[in-house]
């Protein structure tokens, strides 16, 4: 199975569950700081499905189920540092990493994600993965998060390329969504795992 067409011209990838197998790290971190935050249990289940989402979105969807505003920043903060906390547990997810290390040095290539910038750079160069992209995106770098399709625009443009030209690795339906509304192909990368 061939993934990338010979008249592709680059490669953008998300990072959070495509490149790196962070998402069980976030949930720990996200469960304790909003637990803190609230005083109470919270569902594992709250957190389902929501792996491609912002920060605030989750956010968005935890206020909801509450009905009640919660600490933000508080909570983003104290999530954040969970997660740095516990890198050296972190793995890369090494089917999707080799497609990079394949890709390096012959196409260019940016990450997208919308994670933020503290956590996107320590996972990629934890894991050594950084040194392969010539750009990254996060979530601090454009008003609007996927599913828009904001940051795979920025990272097209920024690799001097034409959206239709560039192939996205992706694991969430938001990811999917925005690339696809940027104009580009997709290969969902949870076919490739085993």
């Amino acid at each position: 199975m061939t993934l990338v067409r010979a008249d592709t011209a680059g490669l953008i990838f998300d990072c959070d569950g495509t490149l790196v197998d962070s998402l069980p790290l976030y949930r720990e971190g996200w469960m304790a700081a909003l637990e803190d935050a609230i005083r109470q249990a919270v569902p594992p289940e709250w957190f389902h499905g929501h792996g491609g989402m912002s920060e605030h979105m989750v956010l968005d969807i935890v206020e909801a189920r509450l009905g009640q505003r919660v600490d933000r920043d508080g909570i983003i903060t104290q999530a954040r540092e969970s997660m740095l906390r516990k890198l050296h547990v972190l793995r890369e997810i090494t089917v999707v990493a080799d497609i990079a290390r394949a890709y390096h040095g012959r196409l260019p290539m940016a990450v997208a994600s919308n994670g933020s910038r503290q956590i996107v750079s320590a996972c990629l160069r934890h894991l050594g993965l950084e040194r392969l992209f010539d750009v990254i995106i996060t979530i601090d770098d454009v008003t609007n998060p996927k599913p828009a399709p904001d940051m795979f625009l920025l990272a097209a443009g920024r690799l001097d390329l034409s959206p239709a030209s560039c192939l996205v690795f992706e694991d969430s339906r938001e990811g999917m969504l925005a690339a696809t509304r940027a104009g580009m192909t997709h290969v969902d990368v949870n076919t490739l795992l085993p």
